[in-house]
C-alpha cells in the first residue's frame, strides 16, 4: 500500500510528470497540485498534470498523505513555510530536488513536527515549465531516497514504493553521500557544459558565427544540457557549493595534467586516459541508463 493523496508543490518537468505518472501507473491515487505561478497553474489545468490544479498551496496540501516541493532548492524553505498550518500533522513531506543536505534542513526547520524523508528521482530532461511534463519519465530511473537517521522505516518504506510504482530503481544514501556522488556525476558536467557554451559565445565573433553554424555533435550535447533551468541551477550551485567546489578542484587538476600531455606530446597518456573514458560511457549504456543509438535515441516528448 502507497500513499493515496499527493500533493504536488510546483508544477513543472518533475512536478508535472509526477502527476501524469500518479494518474498512470497508480490510477487509485488522487493528486493535487499548486505553482506560484499563475500561467503555469493555468496551464497544468489544461494539460490535467493534477486531478486538481489549486489556487494556494495551503488548499493543495490540505488533505494529504504525501507532499512532494518539486520548487528550486532555494525556494524549499519558503514553500514548506507557506504550507506550515495546513498540512495534516500525519503527512509525510518529500521533494525531488538534486542537493539533500541543504533541502533537508530546510524543510525540517520549516515543518520540525512532520516526517521529512528527502528523495531525488535522477531524472530529466533540459526541457522546464508544465508543458515539460510526461508520464513515462522515471521510468528505470534511479530515484535516490535520503532518510535522515530517526525516520520511520514504514515509512520510507511507503515513499520507495511509491516511486518504484512510478517505474523507477530506489537507492537509499546518507545525504552528504549523494551531495557528493551528485556533483560529480551532474552538477560539475551543468558548470562544464555552461563553460564551454559561454566560450563558444563569447568567440562568435572571432569565428564570424561559424562556432553555432557549424555545431558538431560533442557541442550541439553541451548546448543542450546548458539550456536548463537557470534559477534552478543556480540554486544548486549555491546549494551543493562545498562538494561542486571539491569536485571543481579535481577535475582543474586533471585539465591540469592533461595540457601538459598535450604539450609535451604525450600520446600513450592521451591514449590511456580516453580508452578507460570510452570503457565508462559503454558501462553506462550497459546499465540502462543511456541509448547507443544516434542521439542516444532520445525524441521530444
Amino acid at each position: 500500500m502507497t500513499f493515496q493523496r499527493i500533493a504536488i508543490i510546483g508544477l513543472g518537468l518533475l512536478g508535472g510528470s509526477i502527476g501524469l505518472a500518479v494518474k498512470e501507473y497508480l490510477p487509485g491515487a488522487r493528486t493535487t497540485g499548486y505553482d506560484l505561478d499563475p500561467a503555469n497553474r493555468r496551464r497544468a489545468a489544461e494539460r490535467a498534470l493534477t486531478d486538481r490544479v489549486c489556487e494556494t498551496a495551503a488548499e493543495a496540501v490540505r488533505e494529504a498523505d504525501l507532499v512532494i516541493f518539486c520548487v528550486p532548492p532555494g525556494a524549499m524553505g519558503a514553500a514548506a513555510r507557506e504550507i506550515a498550518g495546513a498540512v495534516p500533522a500525519d503527512a509525510v513531506i518529500s521533494d525531488v530536488g538534486s542537493c539533500k543536505q541543504s533541502i533537508a534542513a530546510a524543510l525540517t526547520e520549516a515543518l520540525p513536527d512532520h516526517a521529512v524523508i528527502p528523495a531525488h528521482p535522477v531524472a530529466g530532461t533540459e526541457n522546464s515549465g508544465p508543458d515539460a511534463g510526461f508520464a513515462a519519465l522515471f521510468q528505470k530511473r534511479w530515484c535516490i531516497i535520503t532518510p535522515p537517521a530517526d525516520a520511520d522505516p514504514a515509512l520510507v518504506a511507503k515513499l520507495s514504493a511509491f516511486w518504484e510504482a512510478l517505474g523507477a530503481r530506489v537507492e537509499l544514501m546518507d545525504a552528504q553521500h549523494h551531495d557528493l556522488v551528485l556533483a560529480v556525476t551532474s552538477h560539475l558536467p551543468h558548470l562544464i557544459a555552461y563553460t564551454i557554451v559561454g566560450t563558444a559565445s563569447d568567440l562568435e565573433d572571432v569565428t564570424q558565427s561559424e562556432v553555432i553554424k557549424y555545431s558538431a555533435g560533442g557541442f550541439r550535447d553541451f548546448t543542450r544540457i546548458a539550456a536548463s533551468d537557470p534559477v534552478m541551477w543556480r540554486d544548486v550551485f549555491l546549494a551543493n557549493k562545498e562538494a561542486v567546489l571539491e569536485m571543481l578542484q579535481r577535475f582543474s587538476e586533471d585539465l591540469t595534467a592533461l595540457q601538459r600531455a598535450i604539450r609535451w606530446g604525450d600520446g600513450d597518456a592521451l591514449f590511456d586516459l580516453f580508452t578507460r573514458t570510452r570503457a565508462i560511457r559503454r558501462s553506462i549504456i550497459e546499465q540502462g541508463q543511456d541509448d547507443a543509438r544516434p542521439d542516444f535515441g532520445r525524441t521530444d516528448h
